[in-house]
């Protein structure tokens, strides 16, 4: 064997490179000898060419590199290998993960293959009786899209996680969608308000789950107010929902927070319906309930019409009742028909009155009954709601105010319920109408007056709202 002793090995030129041996040759470094990178130096390991490690490693590390495992993800519990990461899924569960025995500078790492670690936890048990960060027990990573690497130092302290990261680094989609008559936005959520019917289309999904569960207000048209002596309108039915945590407006009463009557979205088209209001009792025709709106699965019934005269004593029940009251026959509406959970409204007043006046009761709001006339004045619509949703309250949904038979009533007409209720006749002119867009009854008429008709109810809306960025 021939041996060449020397103390410096040069490049001809300067900065130029020098090669030791040819292709296929191997290098053998005998134990105990080293190889020194002065500071600022580097070895650099050609593509396709190996550096094969016989012995122990020491002074430089494995410095947090594993082979990531793509070619399996882990849904169940498994135990892992030294060097390898791996991407796990706990959509249908979670699951443990059982660490080797550790050596010094053994390494294994795990990440949150579908962000899904917040909901399904994944657990990190150690082996045996050796620790995680100084800790005997399990570790258990809660954090959507945590991704952690753990290096065994010794055994004091056993497992250090040495690096780990959150969902802060995946790239995020958020809901996408157009439709309404308005478009509006407050901080970081948008809101688009229906006030005739359309289509509310979603183009993207959230990549967060969570969010893309809306939330939302409903309003169905408001009851028209009876003629010729007649009782207030009931209000359309209000239902309204919210997505706390991730969404946390003031919202009104009636709110559903998620997951109670929660509307998840897909990208697709959703037809929205917002319902008219009920037409005012004239003489003959009485008055009618309000139409009905629609989002998804969320239904608001119409308003229940306002009593018409003795003669027809029917009276509408709906998403409020209307009023009734008055002489003979004191049948109210009935609201929350057909029955939901949270409650779209309240009955309408009743009770029969006696002379001179006769005074009609009003109809119910989405916040009250609606109250019962006495012999010298209608009653009052019951108030609506208030609702911060579109970013500021707005009140919605008050009942129409009843109407007296022998006008002019010293008491005068019921007045409408807060958020847009018709007021009552008492003589002339006819029973006010419910305002547009808040679901709130018509006023109904009076005996006396001219032309004696009730109110039309206001037509409904529908609001949805969602996180955008």
């Amino acid at each position: 064997m021939s041996e060449v002793k020397v103390n410096k090995i040069s490049p001809r030129t300067n900065c130029g490179t020098t090669t030791l041996g040819d292709s296929g040759d191997t290098f053998n470094i005998p134990c105990g000898s080293k190889i020194n990178v002065a500071s600022g130096g580097s070895i650099v390991v050609a593509s396709g060419a190996t550096i094969t490690n016989n012995g122990t490693q020491t002074g430089f590390g494995r410095e947090g590199s594993v082979d990531w495992q793509t070619s399996s993800i882990k849904t169940a519990t498994f135990t892992a290998a030294n060097g390898e990461g791996y991407f796990c899924n706990t959509t249908s569960g979670g699951f443990t993960v059982n660490l080797p025995a550790g050596s010094a500078g053994a390494i294994v790492a795990v990440s949150d293959y579908s962000r899904t670690f917040q909901t399904n936890n994944l657990t990190i048990t150690p082996n045996g009786s050796e620790k995680i960060g100084g800790a005997t027990g399990s570790a258990i990573l809660t954090t959507e899209g945590q991704s952690a690497t753990f290096v065994y130092v010794d055994a004091t302290e056993g497992w250090i996680n040495v690096q780990e990261t959150s969902n802060s680094i995946v790239p995020r989609n958020f809901l996408t969608a157009t439709g309404g008559n308005t478009v509006t936005t407050c901080g970081n959520f948008k809101i688009h308000t229906f006030t005739s019917p359309g289509t509310f289309c979603v183009s993207q999904i959230s990549s967060c789950a969570a969010e893309n569960t809306v939330g939302y207000m409903v309003v169905a048209g408001g009851g028209g107010g009876g003629g010729e002596y007649g009782g207030g309108g009931g209000a359309g039915g209000f239902r309204e929902g919210r997505n706390v945590p991730i969404d946390n407006f003031t919202a009104s009463p009636l709110v559903a927070n998620a997951p109670t009557n929660a509307i998840t979205v897909t990208a697709t088209g959703f037809p929205i319906t917002v319902g008219g209001g009920g037409a005012g009792g004239s003489s003959p025709p009485v008055s009618s309930n309000g139409n009905n709106s629609v989002f998804s699965t969320i239904i608001s019934a119409g308003g229940g019409a306002g009593r018409y005269e003795n003669p027809a004593p029917s009276v509408g029940s709906g998403g409020s009742g209307g009023g009734g009251g008055g002489g003979g026959c004191g049948a109210a509406g009935s609201g929350n028909t057909p029955p939901v959970s949270p409650s779209q409204g309240n009955n309408g007043g009743g009770g029969p009155q006696g002379a001179p006046h006769y005074g009609r009761a009003g109809g119910g709001g989405a916040g009250a009954v609606g109250q019962s006339g006495n012999t010298t004045s209608g009653g009052n619509g019951g108030a609506g709601v208030a609702s911060s949703i579109t970013g500021s309250p707005v009140t919605r949904a008050g009942g129409g105010g009843g109407g007296v038979f022998n006008a002019p009533a010293p008491g005068g007409a019921g007045g409408g319920g807060s958020g847009g209720g018709g007021a009552g006749s008492n003589g002339s002119p006819a029973g006010g109408n419910g305002t547009a867009n808040t679901g709130s009854g018509g006023g109904g008429g009076s005996h006396d007056g001219n032309p004696g008709c009730g109110g039309t109810g206001g037509s409904g809306i529908v609001i949805i709202r969602y996180k955008y960025q």
